[in-house]
Protein backbone atom coordinates (compact mmCIF):
# COMPACT_ATOMS: atom_id res chain seq x y z
CA UNK A 1 0.00 0.00 0.00
CA UNK A 2 1.36 3.38 -1.04
CA UNK A 3 0.61 6.40 1.17
CA UNK A 4 1.08 10.05 0.21
CA UNK A 5 0.42 13.12 2.36
CA UNK A 6 -0.56 16.06 0.19
CA UNK A 7 0.22 19.19 2.20
CA UNK A 8 2.67 22.06 1.99
CA UNK A 9 2.94 22.72 5.70
CA UNK A 10 2.82 19.75 8.03
CA UNK A 11 3.32 16.01 8.14
CA UNK A 12 1.00 14.38 10.65
CA UNK A 13 2.88 12.08 13.07
CA UNK A 14 0.72 8.99 12.63
CA UNK A 15 3.07 6.88 14.70
CA UNK A 16 2.36 9.11 17.68
CA UNK A 17 -1.39 8.52 17.59
CA UNK A 18 -3.04 6.35 20.19
CA UNK A 19 -3.56 2.73 19.26
CA UNK A 20 -7.35 2.94 19.68
CA UNK A 21 -7.51 5.57 16.91
CA UNK A 22 -6.59 3.07 14.19
CA UNK A 23 -8.98 2.08 11.40
CA UNK A 24 -8.97 -0.72 8.87
CA UNK A 25 -10.90 -0.90 5.60
CA UNK A 26 -11.05 -4.32 3.98
CA UNK A 27 -12.66 -4.64 0.58
CA UNK A 28 -13.70 -7.00 -2.16
CA UNK A 29 -14.61 -5.82 -5.68
CA UNK A 30 -15.57 -8.73 -7.90
CA UNK A 31 -12.70 -10.20 -9.90
CA UNK A 32 -10.66 -7.02 -10.34
CA UNK A 33 -6.95 -7.58 -10.42
CA UNK A 34 -3.72 -5.63 -10.99
CA UNK A 35 -3.16 -3.09 -12.43
CA UNK A 36 -6.59 -2.06 -11.05
CA UNK A 37 -5.93 0.45 -8.26
CA UNK A 38 -8.12 1.83 -5.49
CA UNK A 39 -7.54 5.21 -3.87
CA UNK A 40 -8.66 6.42 -0.45
CA UNK A 41 -8.76 10.21 -0.06
CA UNK A 42 -9.76 12.27 2.95
CA UNK A 43 -8.80 15.42 4.79
CA UNK A 44 -7.10 15.68 8.17
CA UNK A 45 -6.07 18.67 10.26
CA UNK A 46 -2.65 18.52 8.63
CA UNK A 47 -3.74 18.32 5.01
CA UNK A 48 -5.22 16.05 2.35
CA UNK A 49 -4.49 12.35 2.69
CA UNK A 50 -4.25 10.09 -0.34
CA UNK A 51 -3.66 6.33 0.01
CA UNK A 52 -3.57 3.82 -2.82
CA UNK A 53 -3.61 0.05 -3.04
CA UNK A 54 -3.33 -2.40 -5.92
CA UNK A 55 -6.40 -4.64 -6.09
CA UNK A 56 -5.35 -8.31 -6.10
CA UNK A 57 -7.93 -11.00 -6.84
CA UNK A 58 -10.63 -8.46 -6.06
CA UNK A 59 -9.25 -7.61 -2.62
CA UNK A 60 -7.67 -4.57 -1.04
CA UNK A 61 -6.98 -3.17 2.41
CA UNK A 62 -6.28 0.24 3.96
CA UNK A 63 -5.05 1.09 7.44
CA UNK A 64 -4.75 4.46 9.12
CA UNK A 65 -5.80 6.57 12.09
CA UNK A 66 -8.94 8.57 12.77
CA UNK A 67 -9.66 10.19 16.12
CA UNK A 68 -13.09 11.33 14.84
CA UNK A 69 -15.33 10.44 11.88
CA UNK A 70 -13.91 11.71 8.58
CA UNK A 71 -15.66 11.92 5.21
CA UNK A 72 -13.67 9.99 2.62
CA UNK A 73 -13.81 8.87 -1.01
CA UNK A 74 -12.93 5.45 -2.37
CA UNK A 75 -12.07 5.68 -6.09
CA UNK A 76 -11.20 2.82 -8.44
CA UNK A 77 -9.01 3.06 -11.54
CA UNK A 78 -10.08 -0.19 -13.22
CA UNK A 79 -7.16 -0.16 -15.66
CA UNK A 80 -4.67 1.41 -13.25
CA UNK A 81 -4.90 4.69 -15.17
CA UNK A 82 -4.55 6.95 -12.12
CA UNK A 83 -6.89 9.42 -10.48
CA UNK A 84 -9.42 11.32 -12.58
CA UNK A 85 -12.58 13.35 -12.00
CA UNK A 86 -14.89 10.75 -13.56
CA UNK A 87 -13.73 7.68 -11.73
CA UNK A 88 -15.82 4.90 -10.24
CA UNK A 89 -16.16 6.35 -6.72
CA UNK A 90 -17.98 5.99 -3.40
CA UNK A 91 -18.35 8.58 -0.63
CA UNK A 92 -18.23 7.09 2.86
CA UNK A 93 -17.02 7.81 6.38
CA UNK A 94 -14.01 6.33 8.12
CA UNK A 95 -13.85 5.97 11.87
CA UNK A 96 -11.80 3.98 14.35
CA UNK A 97 -12.30 0.23 14.08
CA UNK A 98 -12.81 -2.01 11.05
CA UNK A 99 -15.26 -1.92 8.16
CA UNK A 100 -15.92 -4.07 5.13
CA UNK A 101 -16.59 -2.81 1.58
CA UNK A 102 -18.14 -5.32 -0.82
CA UNK A 103 -19.04 -4.83 -4.50
CA UNK A 104 -19.68 -7.06 -7.51
CA UNK A 105 -17.89 -4.88 -10.04
CA UNK A 106 -18.16 -1.18 -9.18
CA UNK A 107 -17.23 0.51 -5.91
CA UNK A 108 -19.93 3.16 -6.39
CA UNK A 109 -22.49 0.38 -5.82
CA UNK A 110 -20.64 -1.16 -2.89
CA UNK A 111 -22.22 -2.27 0.36
CA UNK A 112 -20.49 -1.21 3.58
CA UNK A 113 -20.84 -3.45 6.63
CA UNK A 114 -19.58 -3.52 10.23
CA UNK A 115 -19.57 0.28 10.28
CA UNK A 116 -22.04 2.12 12.57
CA UNK A 117 -20.99 5.52 11.18
CA UNK A 118 -21.82 4.46 7.62
CA UNK A 119 -25.11 2.88 8.73
CA UNK A 120 -26.07 6.27 10.19
CA UNK A 121 -24.84 8.05 7.05
CA UNK A 122 -27.08 5.87 4.89
CA UNK A 123 -30.15 6.73 7.00
CA UNK A 124 -29.31 10.45 6.82
CA UNK A 125 -28.80 10.30 3.04
CA UNK A 126 -32.10 8.51 2.52
CA UNK A 127 -34.02 11.25 4.31
CA UNK A 128 -32.56 13.90 2.01
CA UNK A 129 -32.55 11.84 -1.21
CA UNK A 130 -35.57 13.50 -2.94
CA UNK A 131 -34.25 17.02 -2.39
CA UNK A 132 -30.69 16.06 -3.35
CA UNK A 133 -31.96 14.48 -6.59
CA UNK A 134 -33.74 17.71 -7.57
CA UNK A 135 -30.70 19.84 -6.78
CA UNK A 136 -28.47 17.49 -8.76
CA UNK A 137 -30.77 17.80 -11.78
CA UNK A 138 -30.65 21.61 -11.52
CA UNK A 139 -26.85 21.50 -11.41
CA UNK A 140 -26.86 19.25 -14.47
CA UNK A 141 -29.17 21.66 -16.33
CA UNK A 142 -26.88 24.58 -15.55
CA UNK A 143 -23.85 22.55 -16.70
CA UNK A 144 -25.59 21.96 -20.05
CA UNK A 145 -26.47 25.64 -20.46
CA UNK A 146 -25.07 27.57 -23.40
CA UNK A 147 -22.89 30.64 -22.86
CA UNK A 148 -25.83 32.75 -24.00
CA UNK A 149 -28.10 31.18 -21.35
CA UNK A 150 -25.50 31.73 -18.65
CA UNK A 151 -25.11 35.39 -19.60
CA UNK A 152 -28.84 36.04 -19.34
CA UNK A 153 -31.03 35.85 -16.24
CA UNK A 154 -33.95 33.75 -17.50
CA UNK A 155 -32.42 30.32 -16.92
CA UNK A 156 -30.77 31.34 -13.66
CA UNK A 157 -34.05 32.76 -12.33
CA UNK A 158 -36.03 29.69 -13.35
CA UNK A 159 -33.56 27.34 -11.66
CA UNK A 160 -33.50 29.48 -8.52
CA UNK A 161 -37.30 29.46 -8.41
CA UNK A 162 -37.15 25.67 -8.19
CA UNK A 163 -34.13 25.53 -5.88
CA UNK A 164 -35.41 27.94 -3.21
CA UNK A 165 -38.38 25.87 -1.93
CA UNK A 166 -36.38 22.63 -2.27
CA UNK A 167 -33.59 24.11 -0.14
CA UNK A 168 -36.12 25.23 2.45
CA UNK A 169 -37.69 21.77 2.54
CA UNK A 170 -34.26 20.19 2.96
CA UNK A 171 -33.55 22.53 5.87
CA UNK A 172 -36.79 21.49 7.60
CA UNK A 173 -35.91 17.80 7.19
CA UNK A 174 -32.44 18.45 8.63
CA UNK A 175 -33.90 20.34 11.58
CA UNK A 176 -36.26 17.46 12.33
CA UNK A 177 -33.41 14.96 11.99
CA UNK A 178 -31.38 16.95 14.54
CA UNK A 179 -34.35 17.05 16.91
CA UNK A 180 -34.86 13.29 16.71
CA UNK A 181 -31.17 12.27 16.66
CA UNK A 182 -29.13 14.48 19.02
CA UNK A 183 -26.69 11.57 19.47
CA UNK A 184 -25.96 11.28 15.72
CA UNK A 185 -22.80 12.68 14.18
CA UNK A 186 -24.92 13.64 11.18
CA UNK A 187 -26.95 16.01 13.30
CA UNK A 188 -23.73 18.00 13.53
CA UNK A 189 -23.20 17.64 9.77
CA UNK A 190 -26.75 18.93 9.19
CA UNK A 191 -26.34 21.80 11.67
CA UNK A 192 -23.11 22.96 10.02
CA UNK A 193 -24.87 23.06 6.65
CA UNK A 194 -27.84 24.97 8.08
CA UNK A 195 -25.51 27.44 9.81
CA UNK A 196 -23.64 28.27 6.59
CA UNK A 197 -20.53 30.38 6.34
CA UNK A 198 -21.84 33.14 8.62
CA UNK A 199 -23.38 31.71 11.79
CA UNK A 200 -26.41 33.31 13.44
CA UNK A 201 -25.34 32.63 17.02
CA UNK A 202 -28.78 33.06 18.58
CA UNK A 203 -30.36 30.64 16.11
CA UNK A 204 -27.65 27.97 16.15
CA UNK A 205 -25.96 27.89 19.59
CA UNK A 206 -28.86 26.36 21.52
CA UNK A 207 -29.27 23.64 18.88
CA UNK A 208 -25.58 22.77 19.10
CA UNK A 209 -25.75 22.71 22.89
CA UNK A 210 -28.56 20.16 22.64
CA UNK A 211 -26.38 17.63 20.83
CA UNK A 212 -24.91 14.68 22.71
CA UNK A 213 -21.55 15.27 24.40
CA UNK A 214 -19.93 12.56 22.26
CA UNK A 215 -20.91 14.47 19.12
CA UNK A 216 -19.76 17.83 20.46
CA UNK A 217 -16.44 16.31 21.52
CA UNK A 218 -15.52 15.12 18.01
CA UNK A 219 -12.94 17.21 16.17
CA UNK A 220 -15.70 18.64 13.98
CA UNK A 221 -17.73 19.44 17.09
CA UNK A 222 -14.83 21.19 18.82
CA UNK A 223 -14.06 23.17 15.65
CA UNK A 224 -17.70 24.21 15.31
CA UNK A 225 -17.79 25.30 18.96
CA UNK A 226 -14.87 27.63 18.22
CA UNK A 227 -16.78 29.07 15.27
CA UNK A 228 -19.76 29.64 17.57
CA UNK A 229 -17.59 31.60 19.99
CA UNK A 230 -16.45 33.83 17.13
CA UNK A 231 -20.07 34.24 15.98
CA UNK A 232 -21.03 35.29 19.52
CA UNK A 233 -18.18 37.82 19.68
CA UNK A 234 -19.20 39.35 16.32
CA UNK A 235 -23.00 39.19 16.69
CA UNK A 236 -25.22 42.25 16.36
CA UNK A 237 -25.10 44.11 19.68
CA UNK A 238 -21.59 42.91 20.60
CA UNK A 239 -18.60 45.22 20.84
CA UNK A 240 -16.52 44.62 17.74
CA UNK A 241 -13.26 42.82 18.67
CA UNK A 242 -10.33 45.20 18.41
CA UNK A 243 -7.45 44.47 16.06
CA UNK A 244 -4.31 46.04 14.67
CA UNK A 245 -2.94 45.48 11.17
CA UNK A 246 -0.61 47.38 8.85
CA UNK A 247 -1.91 49.83 6.28
CA UNK A 248 -0.65 50.29 2.71
CA UNK A 249 2.44 52.12 4.00
CA UNK A 250 3.26 49.39 6.55
CA UNK A 251 2.01 51.51 9.44
CA UNK A 252 -0.06 49.77 12.19
CA UNK A 253 -3.71 50.80 12.34
CA UNK A 254 -6.09 49.80 15.16
CA UNK A 255 -9.87 49.58 14.99
CA UNK A 256 -10.10 51.24 18.41
CA UNK A 257 -8.64 54.40 16.87
CA UNK A 258 -11.89 54.95 14.91
CA UNK A 259 -14.18 55.39 17.91
CA UNK A 260 -16.43 58.43 17.69
CA UNK A 261 -17.45 57.61 14.10
CA UNK A 262 -19.71 55.08 12.44
CA UNK A 263 -17.30 52.53 10.94
CA UNK A 264 -17.79 49.94 8.23
CA UNK A 265 -15.26 47.09 8.52
CA UNK A 266 -15.17 45.94 4.91
CA UNK A 267 -13.60 42.55 4.07
CA UNK A 268 -12.64 42.28 0.39
CA UNK A 269 -9.80 41.45 -2.02
CA UNK A 270 -8.56 42.58 -5.41
CA UNK A 271 -9.13 39.04 -6.80
CA UNK A 272 -12.75 38.88 -5.56
CA UNK A 273 -15.14 39.63 -8.45
CA UNK A 274 -18.25 40.14 -6.27
CA UNK A 275 -16.22 42.48 -4.02
CA UNK A 276 -15.13 44.61 -6.97
CA UNK A 277 -18.71 44.63 -8.23
CA UNK A 278 -19.93 45.86 -4.83
CA UNK A 279 -17.26 48.57 -4.48
CA UNK A 280 -19.18 51.27 -6.42
CA UNK A 281 -22.03 51.01 -3.87
CA UNK A 282 -19.57 51.33 -0.99
CA UNK A 283 -17.86 54.31 -2.65
CA UNK A 284 -21.22 56.04 -3.15
CA UNK A 285 -22.15 55.63 0.52
CA UNK A 286 -18.72 56.81 1.63
CA UNK A 287 -18.82 59.94 -0.52
CA UNK A 288 -22.26 60.82 0.78
CA UNK A 289 -21.59 60.32 4.49
CA UNK A 290 -17.83 60.71 5.06
CA UNK A 291 -18.31 64.28 6.30
CA UNK A 292 -21.15 63.26 8.62
CA UNK A 293 -19.28 60.97 10.98
CA UNK A 294 -18.91 57.85 8.81
CA UNK A 295 -15.76 56.10 7.63
CA UNK A 296 -14.59 52.72 6.31
CA UNK A 297 -11.76 50.42 7.34
CA UNK A 298 -10.98 48.02 4.52
CA UNK A 299 -9.45 44.64 5.39
CA UNK A 300 -7.99 42.91 2.35
CA UNK A 301 -7.49 39.17 1.91
CA UNK A 302 -4.91 39.80 -0.79
CA UNK A 303 -1.55 38.08 -1.08
CA UNK A 304 0.02 40.36 -3.65
CA UNK A 305 0.59 43.91 -2.43
CA UNK A 306 0.85 45.37 -5.92
CA UNK A 307 -2.52 43.89 -6.93
CA UNK A 308 -4.05 45.20 -3.69
CA UNK A 309 -2.78 48.76 -4.24
CA UNK A 310 -3.84 48.77 -7.92
CA UNK A 311 -7.38 47.71 -6.99
CA UNK A 312 -7.62 50.44 -4.34
CA UNK A 313 -6.66 53.04 -6.92
CA UNK A 314 -8.75 51.61 -9.77
CA UNK A 315 -11.92 51.41 -7.65
CA UNK A 316 -11.34 54.81 -6.00
CA UNK A 317 -11.35 53.38 -2.47
CA UNK A 318 -10.10 56.48 -0.67
CA UNK A 319 -10.47 55.27 2.90
CA UNK A 320 -8.03 53.44 5.24
CA UNK A 321 -6.95 49.95 4.19
CA UNK A 322 -5.09 47.22 6.09
CA UNK A 323 -3.84 43.73 5.29
CA UNK A 324 -1.26 41.17 6.39
CA UNK A 325 -1.24 39.77 2.83
CA UNK A 326 -2.00 36.24 4.07
CA UNK A 327 -5.02 35.48 1.85
CA UNK A 328 -7.68 33.46 3.75
CA UNK A 329 -5.29 33.24 6.70
CA UNK A 330 -5.63 36.99 7.27
CA UNK A 331 -5.60 37.32 11.06
CA UNK A 332 -8.53 39.75 11.20
CA UNK A 333 -10.62 37.64 8.83
CA UNK A 334 -10.05 34.62 11.07
CA UNK A 335 -10.79 36.67 14.19
CA UNK A 336 -14.15 37.68 12.67
CA UNK A 337 -14.96 34.24 11.27
CA UNK A 338 -14.89 35.33 7.63
CA UNK A 339 -15.31 32.40 5.22
CA UNK A 340 -16.64 34.29 2.19
CA UNK A 341 -16.27 37.79 0.83
CA UNK A 342 -17.49 40.47 0.41
CA UNK A 343 -18.42 40.73 4.07
CA UNK A 344 -18.84 43.73 6.34
CA UNK A 345 -19.79 44.94 9.81
CA UNK A 346 -21.27 48.37 10.53
CA UNK A 347 -20.31 49.75 13.98
CA UNK A 348 -21.79 52.58 16.00
CA UNK A 349 -19.66 55.39 17.43
CA UNK A 350 -18.78 53.30 20.49
CA UNK A 351 -17.66 50.32 18.43
CA UNK A 352 -20.77 48.18 18.86
CA UNK A 353 -21.92 46.07 15.90
CA UNK A 354 -25.19 47.43 14.48
CA UNK A 355 -25.63 45.18 11.45
CA UNK A 356 -23.59 43.01 9.10
CA UNK A 357 -23.37 42.18 5.41
CA UNK A 358 -25.10 45.21 3.92
CA UNK A 359 -25.26 45.01 0.12
CA UNK A 360 -26.28 47.32 -2.71
CA UNK A 361 -28.20 50.36 -1.51
CA UNK A 362 -28.76 48.83 1.94
CA UNK A 363 -25.64 50.52 3.39
CA UNK A 364 -26.72 53.92 2.13
CA UNK A 365 -30.25 53.46 3.50
CA UNK A 366 -28.97 52.32 6.90
CA UNK A 367 -26.62 55.29 7.16
CA UNK A 368 -29.47 57.65 6.21
CA UNK A 369 -31.53 56.13 9.01
CA UNK A 370 -28.70 56.51 11.51
CA UNK A 371 -27.78 60.06 10.52
CA UNK A 372 -31.40 61.18 10.76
Amino acid sequence: MKKLLVTSLLIWPFTMMAQDSSFTIKGSIGKLNAPATIYLSYRTASGNMLDSAIIKKGRFEFKGTATSPIMATLSVAHQGEGLSARMDALTCYIDRGSMQVTAKDSVKNARISHSPINDAYKVYQQQLAPQEAIMKSLDARWARATNEEKKGSALRDSLMAIAAPVTEEKKKIQQEYIRQHPESYFSLVALKEIAGSRIDYNAIAHVFNGLAAAVKNTKAGVDFAKRLEIAKATAVGAMAPDFTQNDVAGKPVSLSGFKGRYVLIDFWASWCGPCRGENPNVVKAYQQYKDKGFTILGVSLDQNKEAWLKAIEADNLTWTHVSDLKYWNNAVAQQYGIRSIPANFLLDKEGKIIVSDLRGEALEKKLAELMN
